[in-house]
Protein backbone atom coordinates (compact mmCIF):
# COMPACT_ATOMS: atom_id res chain seq x y z
CA UNK A 1 0.00 0.00 0.00
CA UNK A 2 1.04 3.71 -0.98
CA UNK A 3 -0.59 6.40 0.69
CA UNK A 4 -0.23 9.42 -1.30
CA UNK A 5 -1.54 13.22 -1.74
CA UNK A 6 -3.15 15.16 -4.32
CA UNK A 7 -3.17 18.93 -4.16
CA UNK A 8 -6.09 21.47 -5.74
CA UNK A 9 -6.95 24.95 -5.76
CA UNK A 10 -10.19 26.05 -4.95
CA UNK A 11 -11.85 25.48 -7.78
CA UNK A 12 -10.52 21.29 -7.35
CA UNK A 13 -7.73 21.94 -10.00
CA UNK A 14 -4.81 19.77 -9.43
CA UNK A 15 -1.97 22.17 -8.45
CA UNK A 16 1.50 21.40 -7.79
CA UNK A 17 2.72 21.39 -3.92
CA UNK A 18 4.97 24.16 -2.78
CA UNK A 19 6.87 21.52 -0.83
CA UNK A 20 7.06 17.96 -2.69
CA UNK A 21 5.71 15.50 -0.94
CA UNK A 22 6.70 11.35 -0.96
CA UNK A 23 5.22 8.33 -1.07
CA UNK A 24 4.38 6.97 2.32
CA UNK A 25 3.97 3.49 3.77
CA UNK A 26 1.84 3.97 6.40
CA UNK A 27 -1.54 6.38 6.57
CA UNK A 28 -0.02 8.21 9.56
CA UNK A 29 3.10 8.97 8.25
CA UNK A 30 1.46 10.90 5.36
CA UNK A 31 -0.99 12.21 8.16
CA UNK A 32 2.07 13.13 9.81
CA UNK A 33 3.48 14.98 6.89
CA UNK A 34 0.85 17.56 5.69
CA UNK A 35 0.54 18.00 9.71
CA UNK A 36 4.25 19.38 9.04
CA UNK A 37 3.69 21.28 5.83
CA UNK A 38 0.30 22.55 5.62
CA UNK A 39 1.43 26.43 5.75
CA UNK A 40 3.59 26.02 2.90
CA UNK A 41 1.37 24.38 1.04
CA UNK A 42 -1.40 26.64 1.57
CA UNK A 43 0.99 30.20 0.63
CA UNK A 44 2.20 27.97 -1.97
CA UNK A 45 -1.46 27.92 -3.96
CA UNK A 46 -3.10 24.52 -2.76
CA UNK A 47 -6.37 24.72 -0.70
CA UNK A 48 -7.32 21.60 -0.42
CA UNK A 49 -5.89 17.99 -0.27
CA UNK A 50 -7.44 14.49 -0.81
CA UNK A 51 -5.24 11.55 0.92
CA UNK A 52 -5.33 8.31 -1.41
CA UNK A 53 -4.13 4.61 -0.47
CA UNK A 54 -3.21 3.37 -3.70
CA UNK A 55 -5.82 4.36 -6.26
CA UNK A 56 -8.57 4.95 -3.60
CA UNK A 57 -9.47 8.10 -1.93
CA UNK A 58 -9.71 7.84 1.73
CA UNK A 59 -10.37 11.69 2.70
CA UNK A 60 -10.57 15.39 1.79
CA UNK A 61 -9.79 18.34 3.47
CA UNK A 62 -9.05 21.92 3.48
CA UNK A 63 -6.05 23.65 4.28
CA UNK A 64 -7.74 27.36 4.48
CA UNK A 65 -10.12 26.05 7.00
CA UNK A 66 -6.93 24.60 9.33
CA UNK A 67 -5.54 28.11 9.27
CA UNK A 68 -8.78 29.58 10.62
CA UNK A 69 -8.80 27.26 13.38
Amino acid sequence: MVWTWRFEKADGSETAPAVEPEEFGLQADAESWIGEVWKELLDGGAERVTLFEDDTEIYRMSLSAAAEA
